[in-house]
């Protein structure tokens, strides 16, 4: 199979499989990579476009983001004076499909200098062991559970933050607040169960009272029981996670109950759509969010003095769809970690020393990164050790071209 390659970011998305190019040519062959000195440089996203409801909109944000990135980045020059070409590969958020895909594009095109995906973590779990195997340096933006270790995945970088990284933005500002008792809600996902207990862990290590924690199940439709009990606790904020249809039965038992109480939610609120639509088929504007604000980065709230992010967006807006919040925009910074590393090893296929570049803070300063503003690599851990500083808790609003608007 021959992969078609577009030379113009305005194509934008309307493929299965394309390629943006700063220059035409046909980069394949056994070296796709950049196994010489000569000819673009191959990177590939992989992305499920054509798959259903939400992993459809994230992976639009996440592939438009790929894209909006390998522009930039050649409109900069390139890398080590060369182009890059980058090639999506259509994975339907299907396993299977990402890993036929992948092994077919190697075997027939030769290894990419880079591969991205745009989620879920189902398919970085499938194709990171075939990655590892071919020495391919990858940014994820699915954790899966050894993706960050560089013993398990030594050629992996975990882009997206964890639940640490939430944490610590959470402690941080309830105690700028001055909170003293706190209850936490949280839902019956694999998430939301990790996210209620470590937070009752690091809420309590910072001597803090955790009055009370209660889960709901995902499919309930009415969560007052839990919110009674969290309210006996006569606690100063309710700390919420939940996501999707789940967060508007909160939202609608906090109303039903009566509970006049600040409320802290994490990024799975402030990723529900229903937040940035007005009524009736959101909440916006309504009093169900008077006492709510909720975790966002601070890059995806718009602020016209943010010139790094700016840009950045509006090379997406020419490059395809912003479906969901800069939160999925990570791949946007993906390019340009990988230049600062090529430019510091001064090499796009040796992926060892790729790796050590990328290890090195003075790299990841170097890299100029907007949507995170610093990705903490380590030898040790190949996650990104967010900041609490690159978090903001904003009241809901609008969301345009991903990112709530003041």
């Amino acid at each position: 199979m021959r992969f078609k390659r577009f030379a113009a970011v305005a194509a934008g998305i309307v493929a299965s499989t394309m390629v943006l190019a700063g220059c035409a040519g046909d980069g394949g062959g056994a070296d796709a990579g950049g196994g010489g000195d000569e000819g673009p440089i191959q990177v590939v996203i992989l992305g499920g476009l054509g798959a259903e409801g939400i992993l459809a909109d994230n992976a639009s944000t996440a592939v438009t983001a790929a894209l909006a990135s390998v522009d930039a980045i050649n409109d900069g020059g390139g890398i080590l004076g060369r182009d890059v070409e980058i090639t999506h590969l259509e994975d339907n958020a299907d396993p299977t499909v990402a890993v036929t895909k992948l092994r077919e594009y190697i075997a027939t095109e030769g290894k990419p200098a880079l591969v991205m995906n745009s989620g879920p973590s189902t398919v970085a779990e499938a194709t990171i062991p075939i990655l590892t195997q071919n020495q391919i340096i990858n940014f994820n933006i699915g954790p899966t559970a050894g993706s960050s270790d560089p013993s398990v995945s030594p050629y992996t970088f975990d882009l997206s933050a964890t639940v640490p990284d939430y944490l610590g933005s959470f402690l941080a500002e309830v105690e700028d607040r001055g909170y003293e008792d706190i209850a936490i809600l949280h839902g019956s996902s694999a998430y939301g169960e990790l996210f209620g207990s470590q937070s009752k862990t690091v809420y309590e290590e910072a001597g803090l009272n955790v009055t009370g924690m209660e889960g709901f199940d995902n499919a309930a439709l009415d969560m007052t029981s839990q919110l009674a009990a969290l309210k006996t606790g006569d606690p100063d904020v309710l700390i919420l996670d939940a996501y999707g249809a789940p967060l508007g039965y909160v939202l609608q038992s906090l109303e039903k109950l009566g509970w006049d109480v600040p409320v802290m939610g994490n990024t799975s609120v402030s990723a529900t759509g229903l937040i940035a639509t007005e009524a009736p088929a959101g909440v916006l504007g309504t009093d169900q969010v008077k006492n709510l604000t909720m975790q966002v980065f601070a890059s995806t709230q718009y602020d016209p003095e943010a010139d790094g992010v700016n840009e950045a967006v509006e090379r997406m807006v020419e490059a395809g769809d912003i479906r969901s919040s800069l939160i999925l925009a990570y791949n946007y910074d993906s390019m340009f970690l990988f230049k600062a590393a090529a430019e510091s090893a001064e090499t796009v296929t040796d992926p060892d020393a790729l790796v050590a570049a990328l290890e090195d803070p003075a790299v990841q300063d170097a890299a100029e990164t907007v949507i995170l503003t610093k990705y903490g690599f380590t030898a040790e851990e190949h996650g990104p050790h967010v900041a609490p500083e690159e978090f903001a808790f904003i009241a809901p609003g609008k969301l345009v071209n991903g990112q709530f608007q003041p």
